[in-house]
């Protein structure tokens, strides 16, 4: 199976985990690492690396970071990169977290896997519109 890992600001990676374990059960070959504000390069640094070694086992690992670009990203391409069986992806988002969740225990290939997810997280960003329901008179009465 391939290994998770979830990334992000604050507590995003075990809040994120959280709402993942709540609707899909609790995840096997999943971690996460937040970036908190008394963290600094270092210790973000170590806790991937701590978190990537944790999921050994995994042929590969994908990587979930809240930003494209941010800190936690970076960090996470600087860490993973050079493993060679690590891939990460920026901007995740519920929908996409899930989606894979669910997908990698029937699909061992990961750039299908981050396909699927890009593919997701786009569609599930939408914008509600109200549209008012027109009333219609009846001759019946009711």
């Amino acid at each position: 199976m391939i290994g998770l890992l979830v990334t992000g600001h604050g507590n995003f990676g075990s809040g994120v985990t959280t709402s993942v374990n709540v609707v899909a059960g609790e995840q096997e070959d999943y971690r996460y690492v937040d970036f908190l504000p008394t963290y600094n390069l270092e210790d973000l640094s170590r806790e991937l690396n701590k978190a990537m070694d944790e999921l050994s086992n995994c042929e590969k690992i994908l990587v979930f970071a809240d930003l494209a670009g941010g800190t936690p990203f970076r960090t996470a391409v600087e860490v993973g990169i050079p493993r060679g069986n690590v891939s990460v992806v920026g901007g995740v988002n519920m929908a996409m977290l899930m989606e894979v969740c669910l997908a990698r225990k029937f699909e061992d290939d990961i750039d299908a896997l981050v396909d699927m997810a890009l593919e997701t997280g786009k569609d599930q960003i939408v914008k509600y519109e109200f549209k008012a329901v027109e009333q219609q008179e009846s001759d019946d009465g009711i």
